[in-house]
């Protein structure tokens, strides 16, 4: 099966001191080999910010 489970993990929310927003994805192995980065919206600031792949 090439898609695989990712959580993606806001990644100004610590520096300002606030819990950080999780979100699930899937990713394709086989084409995208690097860890994913999507902008997506984070609650506890408001506003979009940028998510990143974290380890399981």
């Amino acid at each position: 099966m090439p898609r695989e489970h990712i959580i993606l993990e806001c990644t100004e929310a610590r520096k300002e001191g606030k819990s950080p927003s999780r979100y699930m994805s899937t990713r394709n192995k086989k084409t995208q080999q690097e860890k994913v980065e999507k902008m997506k919206y984070n609650p506890c600031l408001k506003r979009h910010t940028l998510h990143r792949e974290i380890k399981d």
